[in-house]
């Protein structure tokens, strides 16, 4: 069943930046796929944007499982035969100040499980529904701390490699793509949520205010970029 709205799936987005991601979609005349590990958690989050009467639905997808995976791109196939926005989102922050030699290794599994894999996964199975039109843009929500020149300090190795693998990801997959298909990263800054804490001086409006250019970009836009408020910044 396809409709002439866009469709845009958001994982993780049922709190934080992928939240409001959902909601400024929708507010932009997107059909939003508001996706989550948690079921209830996930519709819920819908739910209240459903009383705004916004165009948002649910549905499962556990970034680190890639059967469910596959299972969420069927079903999107299936129930709107098209997408054309994805933003991988979902993301865990699980190391603090820990070296990488000396911090339990399954810190740094868990955490390329969901930033990296999770995205390349879901990129994969995604993918095809958009080569099938032509047409899609993918935003990948990375981070400063996924700069090369951060790999010169200690400190939250598990999570600056996995926003580096992203980046690099990001650039393969933009060398790879046909058509009017683009990728590009965004660093959202520090920002204001359950992962970012209270004292982040961003908002996730702001945050989703980057996001949201680089979906709605013509053909003639960037592609295999990084970008921090609409400027292009370094690796």
């Amino acid at each position: 069943m396809s409709s002439d709205k866009q469709v845009a799936l958001v994982t993780g987005g049922n709190r934080g930046i992928g939240y409001e991601l959902v909601k400024q979609f929708a507010l932009n005349s997107f059909k939003v796929i508001l996706t989550s590990r948690d079921p209830e958690i996930g519709h819920e989050a819908a739910q209240k944007l459903k009383e705004l009467n916004l165009d948002v639905s649910s549905m499962v997808m556990d970034v680190g499982d890639r059967k469910s995976i596959r299972q969420a791109a069927i079903t999107v196939n299936d129930r709107y035969g098209r997408l054309d926005v994805l933003v991988n989102n979902a993301g865990v922050y699980l190391d603090e100040n820990e070296k990488l030699l000396t911090m339990d290794p399954s810190i740094l599994d868990r955490t390329m499980a969901t930033n990296f894999f999770g995205a390349y996964h879901v990129i994969h199975s995604f993918i095809p529904l958009m080569e099938k039109q032509g047409y899609g843009r993918i935003i990948n929500v990375s981070s400063g701390y996924g700069t090369m020149r951060e790999m010169a300090d200690q400190g939250v190795g598990a999570y600056k490699l996995s926003k580096l693998s992203l980046n690099g990801l990001t650039q393969l997959v933009s060398a790879e793509v046909k058509g009017d298909i683009k990728i590009n990263a965004v660093c959202p800054g520090w920002v204001s949520t359950d992962m970012g804490g209270p004292s982040a001086p961003r908002t996730p409006k702001q945050a989703a205010e980057s996001i949201l250019w680089l979906a709605t970009i013509g053909p003639e836009g960037p592609n295999g970029g990084f970008f921090r408020d609409g400027k292009r910044i370094d690796w």
